[in-house]
């Protein structure tokens, strides 16, 4: 054999390029591998780093083999991963564009500062600036808790809404350096929780609301002392503050005893020439109203509840126009009626709770709703024991002779003014604002008259119309003048109140016409709501025209979406 024969190859594997080695298992085909892995069976030897040579199959320097590892369990999704550690977290997420800034503008009314903090959380609220109202060892906190519930009291108990006395709470605690607090008004109970830090024990002081009175006299002198605390340039130190709180309670009204009979009596007329009463119609009207001014403060001197004080008010009005129907006098009675409960109709109150409502305090809208519902029960005992006497004795009272005769614009928008004037002087305003909320007034019954009369629209979105007036121009007011908007609304609502629709609905009533009676209460129940939310959704409008800041974005409301 030769050389040649030697080196021919034995077959045509020999010469294949991709036939694997005999020392090599051939992989299975129906599980393929990449071309870079090891083939299995294969010991790949450690190479000595101090030898020169290696295998050609040797893996570089550096580069080991990791067996395979055993899958892991699924586990929840709410479960931390295994490489969390709870004694080193990992550091917070900030986004790319980073936390904004919250800043307020400082050139409006404190109101709406205190407001749109008191919508955000306690830890995105802004700190207070460094105030010189306390020594070295910091603020009296129990004082300024009692200063704090005692501004709160008075406020509340002169018909503010829960969120305004929030926002006048905040204020005079955020004054003295108290920031972390927390008050919270419901009807009848006040009470601000504060903690010093996350390591101390929190403050927290209550405060019962006992008696309510209705003088917005007191209310603006109350609102002038929180303006004065919120100022950065005004120094007002805690002995100043409770100083000048004792002077606002010592205060005496400022209307006499028989001014507010006489402004009862001028209301009541003033509202019967609206429904088409004459000169001898606005004589009964004033002295029936008058008579049950009188009435009421007896039963008050000899503590009676306010349900009783309206039934014995609202009697005095009915019997005068029942005793003239009797007497076959020439007058339309149902005027005088409806003049007589123009002044006893709870408009401050409907407003307040319906107002509670749209912010959000619940508990307290259902309390003064209720409270209104008690009110309106006793003026309607009262009238209807009068009209079921009446009848009996034969009074043909009729439900339409109110509503008959052609429009007086004239004398009617001078009735509304005068109306709105007496209303202000029956709620303890200051001098200065008798005038305004009077045109304010004026105001409400033209844009009243102009849609219902002369548009002939529905007098529910006529009424409604009218009162968002009467809220625009009432904020507006009170932001120029940083006080409450109570004054310049609350009066301005009078000639709208539904003083005829009620009084037509008790008659119903009185004459066994149900159905009758039910329309009219339902109407009446109806332009009451007009009037409530058209005030509150035009305070609304009107803080569009005002510059907060970036952080007023009322997420408060995402409660009511279901969020």
């Amino acid at each position: 054999m030769t050389d040649t024969e030697d080196r021919k190859p034995q077959s045509d594997e020999a010469r294949s390029a991709f036939a694997p080695p005999a020392a090599v298992a051939p992989a299975d085909a129906e599980s393929p591998t990449s071309e870079f892995a090891v083939p299995e069976g294969l010991a790949v030897p450690r190479s000595d780093p101090d030898s020169e040579t290696t295998s050609e199959f040797a893996l570089p320097d550096g580069l080991e083999v990791t067996p395979p590892q055993p899958a892991e369990p699924e586990g929840s999704a709410f479960s931390p991963p295994r490489t969390y550690s709870a004694k080193q977290p990992p550091p917070a997420f900030t986004p790319p564009t980073g936390i904004p800034l919250v800043t307020l503008t400082k050139d409006v009314p404190w109101q709406d500062r205190m407001r749109t903090m008191l919508r955000m959380p306690v830890t995105e609220r802004p700190a207070p600036e460094p105030v010189q109202r306390h020594d070295e060892a910091g603020p009296a906190v129990p004082r300024v808790l009692d200063l704090t519930l005692r501004i709160g009291e008075l406020l509340l108990a002169g018909g503010e809404g829960a969120e305004d006395v929030e926002a006048a709470m905040f204020a005079v605690c955020r004054s003295y350096g108290l920031d972390r607090c927390e008050p919270n008004v419901t009807f009848t109970l006040l009470s601000i929780s504060y903690q010093p830090s996350l390591v101390d024990d929190p403050v927290t002081a209550s405060r019962t609301v006992r008696r309510r009175s209705p003088d917005y006299t007191r209310l603006a002198a109350v609102y002038q002392l929180v303006d004065d605390l919120s100022d950065d340039e005004t120094h007002v130190s805690l002995e100043e503050a409770y100083r000048r709180l004792a002077e606002i309670r010592r205060n005496r009204h400022p209307y006499p005893g028989w001014v507010l009979t006489g402004a009862s009596g001028l209301l009541a007329g003033a509202a019967s020439v609206l429904v088409g009463g004459g000169v001898l119609v606005f004589v009964a009207a004033a002295i029936g109203a008058m008579l049950g001014d009188r009435l009421a403060w007896l039963c008050a001197g000899r503590g009676l509840p306010e349900f009783y004080q309206f039934t014995a008010a609202a009697m005095p009005p009915a019997a005068i126009g029942v005793a003239l129907t009797v007497a076959h006098v020439d007058v339309k009675a149902s005027a005088v009626i409806t003049g007589g409960l123009f002044a006893l109709l709870p408009g401050r109150a409907l407003v307040a709770g319906v107002q509670d409502g749209l912010t959000g305090f619940y508990i307290t809208a259902a309390a003064r709703l209720l409270e209104v519902l008690y009110f309106f029960v006793g003026i309607v005992v009262g009238v209807l024991v009068v009209l079921y006497f009446g009848v009996q004795l034969g009074a043909e009272l009729n439900p339409d002779e109110a509503l008959g005769g052609a429009p007086r614009p004239v004398l009617q928008i001078a009735a509304s003014m005068m109306l709105s004037l007496a209303f202000a002087v029956l709620l303890q305003q200051e001098r200065s604002t008798v005038l305004l909320v009077t045109l304010n007034g004026g105001v409400a019954w033209v844009v009243y008259g102009a849609m219902y009369s002369t548009g002939g629209i529905s007098p529910v979105a006529a009424t409604a119309a009218a009162a968002g007036l009467v809220g625009l121009f009432g904020q507006l007011l009170a932001r120029y003048r940083f006080a409450s908007a109570l004054p310049y609304t609350t009066a301005a609502i009078g000639p709208l109140l539904p003083g005829s629709a009620t009084y037509f609905g008790l008659l119903g009533f009185a004459q066994n016409e149900v159905d009758a009676g039910l329309v009219f209460l339902t109407k009446a129940v109806a332009l009451a709501m007009a009037i409530a939310i058209g005030v509150n959704l035009g305070s609304e409008i009107s803080r569009l025209f005002l510059r907060i800041g970036s952080a007023e974005k009322r997420r408060a409301a995402k409660r009511t979406r279901g969020f």
